[in-house]
């Protein structure tokens, strides 16, 4: 089984069961055995056909003699395949995109008798009209975000960032890592990493920051399994440097922790003095949090399976800091889960109840006078800053105070922020800082 098909195999998944198409490609590739370079080229063709819907479906507008509506959902796929080879990828050659792609309409449309005949002549059209077909000019089209994803984005982001945020959605996501500076300087890890053949450069803003080019599987390299690194976006870095965390015996909470890596920042921006807790609901990704403590060397990190929305009475007014990164819409990951556009919006209409829930529960947990910190990789209103006005009318021992953010930034005294995609070089993100008040004798 080649790459088209593994590709053609998750987008039907994606399409008909609703997966996430990093989770099924990834499970798809293991099974059909792909090598590294066919592996890489199924995830281009996944990933860009997702990220091209739309416009790929203006461009069969034009191509088609039929409707668009008509098409059998499969043929529909395999289309979007060949289209998007012969339109984006200009290392396939277009008879290769036109033939493999009638192959697949043979093998999986074998009830529609007329499907291969359809492929072969729309694609070859493609190739013959290309350049010359009408260009999409509507933001839905250009950048294939459904319109009700797109309005309610401008609303948070506003009309002046909003397109530079749909562009970055779009954008093939980078490999960033955060060096382990417990066992090695970054300079030193660039060095490590042109060794292993790895390109490294620093990341703009954030220090001990690196972004690679030409890692293949990272786990193949010594420097990775020695523990040199691991890999965070910068925003989600940020969150935790935000907090000023000392280097001390204080007690860390990362309540939503998997797979490990704020609480591997926490470990390092600490000295390794800290002891941290680190949770997750799902028991099995437990061992993943444990795994990477372990290959970093943070034996002050301690995983376990614990609901975060159910207190745990032993740990109340017990932490002196909190990070709580709760389950959200992912609005702001779309570069990396490119599928997130389509899922259906009354299905994340309870995310900020549960958010509050979990919030509520993690405050009972910091110590008076202690920092509880919260997070999201969302770009709604609801689900942020709507979230935090909720928490403090109800808390009122707890209060913003002002993030201490590098200087790219400017100067924050709300207590919350949040990166749009495309202005800060990172993930989309929210975080907000809280302190509880301190017990006072009266």
């Amino acid at each position: 089984m080649g790459a088209r098909e593994t590709a053609l195999n998750a987008l039907i998944a994606c399409r008909r069961d609703g997966a996430w198409s990093n989770g099924v490609l990834k499970a798809y590739i293991v099974r059909d055995r792909l090598d590294r370079r066919d592996a890489a080229l199924a995830a281009k063709l996944c990933y860009g056909v997702l990220q091209n819907r739309n416009k790929l479906d203006f461009y069969l507008k034009q191509l088609l003699t039929g409707k668009l509506r008509d098409l059998h959902p499969v043929v529909h796929d395999i289309l979007h395949l060949g289209l998007y080879q012969i339109y984006e990828l200009d290392k396939v050659p277009d008879n290769a995109a036109v033939n493999e792609s009638v192959d697949l309409a043979k093998k999986y449309c074998k009830k529609q008798r007329f499907a291969p005949g359809l492929v072969n002549g729309v694609l070859r059209n493609a190739v013959k009209t290309k350049g010359s077909l009408k260009e999409p000019t509507s933001l839905e089209d250009q950048y294939s975000h459904p319109w009700e994803l797109i309005k309610k984005l401008r609303d948070y982001v506003g009309k002046d960032r909003i397109e530079m945020m749909l562009k970055a959605n779009n954008e093939a996501p980078r490999t960033v890592i955060q060096v382990n500076t417990l066992k090695i300087t970054t300079q030193d890890l660039q060095k490590r990493l042109e060794g292993e053949q790895v390109t490294a450069v620093p990341h703009g803003w954030m220090p001990d920051c690196l972004v690679l080019g030409g890692t293949g599987d990272l786990e193949r390299l010594s420097s990775f399994r020695e523990g040199l690194f691991y890999v965070q976006d910068p925003a989600a870095k940020l969150s935790v440097l935000c907090a000023q965390l000392p280097r001390a015996d204080v007690r860390i909470l990362d309540c939503c922790a998997a797979p490990g890596g704020k609480s591997f920042a926490a470990a390092i921006a600490t000295g390794a003095q800290a002891h941290i807790t680190a949770c997750d609901i799902h028991e099995h990704k437990v061992p993943l949090i444990d795994s990477g403590a372990a290959r970093l060397g943070f034996g002050t990190i301690e995983a376990r399976q614990q609901d975060a929305s159910k207190n745990v009475s032993a740990w109340n007014d017990s932490f002196d800091f909190v990070l709580a990164d709760v389950p959200c819409s992912g609005y702001g990951i779309i570069r990396k889960k490119p599928d997130i556009r389509y899922k259906k919006a009354e299905d994340m209409e309870e995310l900020p109840r549960l958010q509050l829930e979990i919030l509520n529960n993690q405050a009972r947990y910091v110590k008076p006078g202690g920092l509880l910190m919260y997070s999201t990789c969302t770009l709604v209103w609801a689900e942020n800053e709507g979230v935090v006005e909720r928490f403090l009318k109800e808390n009122p021992d707890f209060s913003l105070e002002p993030l201490p953010l590098p200087d790219i930034f400017p100067q924050n005294e709300s207590g919350m922020l949040a990166l749009v995609p495309g202005q800060y070089d990172t993930d989309g993100f929210f975080i907000a800082r809280m302190r509880r008040k301190a017990c006072t004798n009266i």
